[in-house]
């Protein structure tokens, strides 16, 4: 059974910075591209990053170049989401997603990130 659990989601002031942690078990880790999506309330879910299986290919969308950052531990099957200089628009629930070619993909639950004064 393959599972994709987030967590580190919270409550955190304009400027600050999370680290969003998704821990996968039920596939072999290595071989899957793992991407991080956000949707926000009454909005489209968006691609935030993604990172190739051995972490040496990476991307982000426009709105978050700079500031977020996505690594991942092929040891520990895990991959993680250092978002810094957080805004008010990056609010939105997180989700984690694995994906290999013919093989489909799979989704985590989701966690909730907000950005508040």
């Amino acid at each position: 059974q393959v599972q994709l659990v987030e967590s580190g989601g919270g409550l955190v002031q304009p400027g600050g910075s999370l680290r969003l942690s998704c821990a996968a078990s039920g596939i072999i880790f290595s071989r899957w591209v793992m991407t991080w999506h956000r949707q926000a309330p009454g909005k489209e879910r968006e691609l935030v990053a993604s990172i190739s299986t051995s972490g040496s290919i990476t991307n982000y969308a426009d709105s978050v170049k700079g500031r977020f950052t996505i690594s991942r531990d092929n040891t520990k099957n895990t991959v993680w989401l250092q978002m810094n200089i957080l805004k008010p628009e990056d609010t939105a629930v997180y989700y984690c997603q694995a994906n290999r070619p013919n093989y489909g993909d799979y989704w985590g639950q989701g966690t909730q990130v907000t950005v508040s004064s």
